[in-house]
């Protein structure tokens, strides 16, 4: 077939939970081509925490020396472009990308994150990821002691309010109508001294991406260092779905307790299939991925 080549493994995504995978296989000489389009999801996150030997290095710090590792192992290979069909074969798969390139897989792995679908509120997309943050694991510790809110829909917001207040006495949730809450939840946020601002936000003043005000569609306008934003996402990569893998109500792609999906020789790991965001939980899954995958091919062929 013309254009065309044939891999053992074929892993759509080369972040951090892609490139783990491609490690584990390419340690065990497994023949492995990733498909990268190189546009992650926290791009705009300036330092990523929380990971061993890496806290405080930037994203694309950790990526790039990850690749270079990966790249010693010589049957991986690596191909900048974007996934844009797939389709079952007898041997397995065929996926074709957006430069007309068609590669061939006996297993594939879906590596490709989440979209986070950011609101059309201006200086809104200019502080997420510095200032406007997803995760109290991720980026909390940087903010500890300051003032901070929590913007999201109620059972999220309350369940980060336990979390955040463990960090700052100065936590204000932002909600458009304070009946969400239950009579229960606000009797605790009362209970721990967590204010509680009613309105619609209209923009966000701040200093290059460094928050200063939200300002609400009333005028009121409050100081905020930081803000917690619950927002939604969608799945990056639309062809797991194509495929006929099972996706979750919450939205994510579905998987069992070895990473596999709905559809026999299809894997994912990492942002697509789990709310926990972080660079240490798509390590994890991308090696125990890889894992899972040599196994298979293993017995099948010995």
């Amino acid at each position: 077939m013309e254009q065309s080549s044939v891999f053992d493994v074929i892993i759509i995504g080369g972040s951090y939970a892609g490139l783990s995978a491609a490690m584990t296989l390419g340690r065990s000489l497994k023949k492995v081509l990733v498909i990268d389009s190189g546009e992650p999801c926290n791009k705009p996150t300036p330092h990523s925490h929380n990971f061993l030997t890496q806290d405080g290095k930037t994203p694309s710090e950790i990526s790039s020396l990850a690749q270079q590792q990966v790249s010693q192992y010589n049957t991986v290979h690596f191909h900048t472009d974007v996934a844009i069909d797939g389709k079952k074969t007898a041997e397995g798969f065929e996926i074709s990308t957006q430069s007309g390139k068609k590669f061939e897989t006996e297993k594939l792995i879906f590596a490709t994150g989440v979209k986070d679908n950011v609101p059309n509120i201006p200086g809104f997309s200019e502080c997420w990821g510095k200032t406007l943050i997803h995760c109290p694991y991720c980026h909390g510790y940087e903010f500890h002691g300051k003032k901070t809110g929590i913007w999201a829909p109620a059972e999220k917001a309350f369940h980060l309010a336990g979390l955040v207040n463990n960090l700052t006495q100065d936590l204000t949730m932002i909600t458009s109508n304070k009946s969400d809450f239950t009579t229960e939840q606000l009797e605790k946020l009362q209970q721990h001294n967590i204010k509680i601002e009613e309105g619609e936000i209209h923009h966000i003043e701040h200093e290059n991406g460094n928050m200063v005000h939200i300002v609400f569609k009333n005028g009121k306008k409050i100081r905020l260092d930081a803000l917690y934003a619950g927002i939604p996402f969608e799945q990056h990569c639309k062809i797991p779905e194509t495929l006929g893998c099972e996706i979750t109500e919450q939205g994510y792609i579905k998987i069992d307790g070895l990473q596999k999906t709905t559809v026999d020789g299809i894997y994912a790991c990492g942002d697509n299939t789990s709310p926990m965001r972080s660079v240490a939980n798509a390590v994890h899954q991308g090696n125990f991925a890889g894992a899972v995958i040599n196994k298979e091919l293993t017995e099948e062929n010995f």
